[in-house]
């Protein structure tokens, strides 16, 4: 294997020196599409959120620093990840508003109706499922809940196509297979947003 499909493997599930530059290049790399993801994000205060797929971090800390009284549970199933993420979001662990667990999304370690927000921001490519992974992100959310989606690619750029092949277990998604499998999974209410130059893409599902 060449050393930059080795590399660029870490992307879904980050280990060794190799996943540790990974981590180090998204969190700075992703840092322009999920902030303009996080714009779109409910003004209404979550009292206990869900950064599913969190990676090295950075999201978790933002959406922390949005909603500073909210409690917020992040998730990934790289141990390296999990690892950088209580590193980026110490204080809050230690204060209480942040708790960084390791777990599969097909099988989330969470209570059945216990999050008031679940977000996904560049992770579902590697999601098992998809539909299972969403069932349990429903399952999870209280009624009324939101489940918000964010990613780098809607589908239609045909360059991205040479990420897939590169990256083992990796699947891009158009906008109408992610809203079929969201309604599938049980959202009723599936709203998309564009950012059509830069083939930018999110959701924001309620339950």
């Amino acid at each position: 294997m060449g050393f930059m499909k080795d590399y660029f493997n870490n992307t879904g599930k980050p280990s060794g020196w190799k996943g540790k530059l990974m981590i180090r290049a998204m969190n700075s790399g992703h840092a322009k599409v999920s902030a303009w993801g996080r714009s779109y994000l409910p003004d209404q205060p979550p009292k206990v959120m869900a950064d599913l797929g969190c990676g090295g971090g950075k999201n978790a800390a933002e959406l922390i620093k949005k909603y500073p009284s909210a409690r917020l549970i992040a998730l990934d199933h790289s141990e390296l990840s999990v690892q950088k993420t209580e590193q980026m979001n110490k204080r809050s662990i230690e204060n209480g508003h942040c708790r960084v667990v390791q777990g599969n999304v097909a099988k989330l370690p969470l209570k059945t109706e216990s999050v008031d927000l679940a977000t996904a921001f560049e992770t579902i490519y590697f999601w098992p499922g998809p539909l299972e992974s969403f069932q349990e992100v429903y399952r999870i959310l209280k009624k009324g809940g939101s489940f918000m989606i964010v990613n780098e690619s809607d589908g239609t750029n045909k360059q991205d196509q040479k990420w897939v092949e590169m990256i083992d277990g990796m699947r891009m998604y158009s906008i109408e297979e992610i809203c079929d499998y969201l309604k599938k999974a049980g959202f009723s209410d599936v709203a998309v947003f564009r950012k059509k130059e830069k083939f930018w893409v999110g959701f924001l599902a309620k339950k």
